[in-house]
Order: C-alpha cells, then sequence, then structure tokens
C-alpha cells in the first residue's frame, strides 16, 4: 500500500482546495509546497470574489455563469473572510458605450442566478456618495455587486480544514523527483531538515506557474499543454476617495483597473496583464507597472495619484493555459485539466489555469477526472471560522467584542474578520490585554502569533505579517525583528 492515496504538489488555492476536498473524502493526502502556503500567486491577486464581467466580451459565459455561482457559495461558507463589496463603473467618451455597458450587466445579473446580492442600477454621479473622487466631466454610470476575499488567508483555511481532515501538510518541502512503478508514485521531498521518500497512488501538479517544470523537471513527463505567464502588479496607497465602494475604471487599451478600499486607511489599486518571462519567485511591480497603474486611475478622478503616492507594492503571475491568443488581455481564464493515466500506471493530472474564484468547482472536477469516489461535499460545509450563526457577521462581531470588551474596536473587529468563530482559540479565557502575551505592534499579540504557527503552518515573520494577515501595513517598524527574534528566525 502507498504512503498516500493522493500526493498534491502547490499550496496556492487549487492545491489546498484539492487536499482539502480529497481528505474530506477519505482519502490519506499529502500536500507539498516548495515555500509558504499562498506564497506567490494565491497571496497576489486583486482579493475578489467575482464572475469576471470582462470576460463576457470574450464570450466566455461557461467561465462567467460557473464563477458567479460560485460567488454566493464562497461568501457562505466563508463570510467571515468573503464579503459583499458594491462596484460603480464610470461611463466616459470613448470608452465602451452605456448600451453596451447596460447589456453586459443584465447578462451578469442573471447568467449566474444571482440570490443574495444586490442587482445593478444607473447612477447620476452629481451629489451622490457613489461618485465620491471622481472629476467633475464624470457624470454618470452604473453600480453593481461583486465580492472580496483574503485571498491567502482563503488558501490558509483551505489547508487548516485538510489536516483537520487528516492530511499531511508539508510547507518549504519541494517535490524532487518522482517515477511510476506500476501504479504507484514513488515520489522524493526535500525540506530544510533533508530529504525522504513517499509513495503515492495519483499526483495532482497544481503548481501554478510551475506546473510545466515540475512536469517535465521533477516528474519527467512531455506534455502538449504550455501555459503562457502573465503578470499582475497592484500598488496600495493612503485613502483616495470617500466610501466603502469599489471603482472598476476602463482604459483606452481596453484593460479595466480597480480601485478598492484596503485595510481600512487605504486604496488598492490594480491590476495589469503583460504576458511574462523570467522567475516567477521574482516578479514585482516596476516603475512603468506603477506609471500605468497611476495613469489608470488618475484619468477618472479630480486628484491625480501618483508614483510618490505608493505605500506598498505586489506583483504575481499567473500560469494561464495557453489557447494561442495574442494579447495577455484576452487569454482565457478558464482552466484545463490534463489527466496522463497510463494503462497500468498511476495517474497524474496537471493543473493550468484557473481563478481564485472557481477553486472549489476546480476541486469538484480535478477529483471527478482521477475518478475519486465518494459525492461532492464542499459546497456545503463552511471554512473554519465561516460558522457563524445564521451568517449574521454584524451581530457575531457584536457579540465578539461584548464577551472580550478589553480589546480596541478595530481590533475586536479584525480578529472577527480574520479567525470568525476561531477567535476563540486565541482569546481563549483571557479578559485582559496583558493575558494575550507580548504585543509585537498593531495588537499582534504572542497569543496570535502562537496560533498561526501551530495552526495554519506559518513560520516566518512574512508569513505571519503579509499572508496570515496584511499587518505589514500597520505594525511599527520594529516589530518584523521583533517577531523574527521570537521565532528564532537567522
Amino acid at each position: 500500500m502507498p504512503d498516500y492515496d493522493l500526493l498534491v504538489v502547490g499550496g496556492g488555492i487549487n492545491g489546498a482546495g484539492i487536499a482539502r476536498d480529497a481528505a474530506g473524502r477519505g482519502l490519506a493526502v499529502a500536500l507539498v509546497e516548495q515555500d509558504d502556503l499562498a506564497g506567490h500567486t494565491s497571496s497576489a491577486s486583486t482579493k475578489l470574489i467575482h464572475g469576471g464581467l470582462r470576460y463576457l466580451e470574450q464570450y466566455e459565459f461557461r467561465l462567467v455563469r460557473e464563477a458567479l455561482r460560485e460567488r454566493e457559495r464562497l461568501l457562505a461558507i466563508a463570510p467571515h473572510i468573503i464579503w459583499p463589496l458594491r462596484f460603480v463603473l464610470p461611463v466616459g467618451e470613448g470608452m465602451r458605450p452605456a448600451w453596451l455597458l447596460r447589456l453586459g450587466l443584465f447578462l451578469y445579473d442573471h447568467i449566474g442566478g444571482r440570490k443574495t446580492l444586490p442587482a445593478t442600477q444607473s447612477l447620476r454621479f452629481q451629489g451622490s456618495g457613489l461618485g465620491a473622487g471622481l472629476a467633475p466631466h464624470v457624470r454618470r454610470g452604473f453600480a453593481y455587486s461583486d465580492c472580496w476575499a483574503e485571498d491567502s488567508r482563503l488558501v490558509a483555511l483551505n489547508a487548516v480544514d485538510a489536516a483537520a481532515r487528516g492530511a499531511a501538510v508539508m510547507t518549504r518541502t519541494k517535490l524532487v523527483a518522482a517515477r511510476r512503478e506500476g501504479g504507484v508514485w514513488h515520489a522524493k521531498l526535500r525540506n530544510a531538515v533533508g530529504e525522504r521518500g513517499v509513495t503515492a497512488g495519483m499526483i495532482v501538479n497544481a503548481a501554478g506557474p510551475w506546473v510545466c517544470n515540475v512536469l517535465s523537471g521533477a516528474l519527467g513527463v512531455d506534455t502538449r499543454r504550455r501555459t503562457r505567464l502573465v503578470k499582475g502588479s497592484h500598488i496600495v496607497v493612503k485613502r483616495i476617495y470617500r466610501g466603502e465602494h469599489a471603482y472598476i475604471f476602463q482604459n483606452p487599451d481596453k484593460r479595466i483597473v480597480f480601485a478598492i478600499p484596503y485595510e481600512r486607511r487605504f486604496t488598492l489599486i490594480g491590476t495589469t496583464d503583460e504576458v511574462f518571462q523570467g522567475d516567477p519567485a521574482s516578479v514585482a511591480a516596476s516603475p512603468a507597472d506603477i506609471a500605468y497603474l497611476c495613469e489608470s486611475v488618475g484619468r477618472w478622478l479630480a486628484r491625480p495619484v501618483e508614483a510618490a503616492d505608493v505605500v506598498w507594492s505586489y506583483a504575481g503571475v499567473r500560469a494561464l493555459f495557453d489557447d494561442g491568443s495574442a494579447s495577455a488581455r484576452e487569454i482565457t481564464r478558464d482552466y484545463v485539466l490534463d489527466l496522463d493515466a497510463p494503462k497500468g500506471g498511476a495517474k497524474l493530472l496537471s493543473v493550468f489555469g484557473g481563478k481564485i474564484t472557481t477553486y472549489r468547482r476546480l476541486a469538484e472536477q480535478a477529483l471527478k477526472k482521477l475518478g475519486v469516489p465518494g459525492a461532492a461535499w464542499t459546497a456545503g460545509e463552511a471554512l473554519p471560522g465561516g460558522d457563524i450563526p445564521e451568517r449574521n457577521f454584524s451581530a457575531f462581531v457584536d457579540d465578539l467584542k461584548r464577551q472580550y470588551s478589553f480589546l480596541p474596536a478595530t481590533l475586536g473587529q479584525r480578529m472577527a474578520r480574520a479567525y470568525g468563530t476561531r477567535a476563540t482559540r486565541i482569546l481563549g479565557r483571557a479578559v485582559t490585554a496583558a493575558a494575550l502575551g507580548e504585543d509585537f505592534g498593531g495588537g499582534l499579540t504572542e497569543a496570535e502569533v502562537d496560533y498561526l504557527r501551530r495552526e495554519e503552518f506559518a513560520v516566518t515573520a512574512d508569513d505571519i505579517l503579509w499572508r496570515r494577515s496584511k499587518l505589514g501595513l500597520h505594525v511599527p517598524a520594529d516589530t518584523s525583528g521583533r517577531l523574527r527574534a521570537y521565532l528564532g528566525e537567522t
């Protein structure tokens, strides 16, 4: 008997989602990730759970329909880290005409069976709070609904649940090599301690930008499938408008750029779409990317956004399935599951493409393609911390703040958002802030750090400050050093 029924390579959203689903069906699962969970693409998104309004222009109706249906499901199973967000789409001269936008939004409202989110509405911005910060020449537009997500926490919670269901989650562990011997894979894994061998009945290659590298390298498999690596850059600036709505701005090059309320005090602006060549691990927003994003939002706003306003930037590389499209903007965001199952040989499934919104459905389809038995179950099962009574997040926050009245209001809100019902695993029976141990800054305490190490596979200060949270934007300059010392980082 092999050590595992399924070995999943890649700890991004697709790998974590597949591991969770498979473990919940009773399989012996191992998930290996060469860096941290969501260490690359899955923490570098625009943080949206959405259907992809612009994909309608590319006739991606199946993808949009599936994504919109998933939007409703994910909102239900993770109401702490996913929540509704109203988007304002201004109309401008030389851009897509108003009638076309209205038609697209009508389809967007109806193609996915919208149930809980508000419908589209037409807007006149004069005197409207939904036009806050816009230039005077921008007079009309539309508002529609999608959802916001804590992307890297979504990955971590899928891995946490997979582990709770028996999966072995191994971060900082790389698949070095694997070979088939009949119906079993013999794999060699490497971490900081050394190398060890494991066996598995099946392998899923969900390595994102490295999917082809894993195929031709560690697995020694040739495939006709190819990826197109597309770089998406984002910038964060101090809040540039009032209100809790987001903007979706059109550009003359037909791309769109979002401006989204972020981390209370900031605005997130993104993204770019450009073909990328190089090492995905070293991707960063270039001065040209930053200038493009500033110009894109600046043409719609009353006050310009300049490079000097940027307090943080990040970039990620999406491994999209190469469908032969001429430009990065036109490449499909749909996923392709490639099964290599030679007669009498162990199965290998490689994941090409995909987006955060459809990860759960992708996992179901992956296990179906592998022939894994058991009913699909993840659509109705809350992610860790998401079992909020009646899905009433506001009431839950109020209850948590009453229970731990010593917490500052902003900290209580953050704990509820990040951990949901699991916040009590950190706060325990504490009745004073001192009971939570040292405060490293920004309300990050020993109790929270210890929980993230124990329960969420966090190892380094960056894991905690930039992936399990975005506290890196809020804490004092000395927090990172103090935290590294506490964690024993060298």
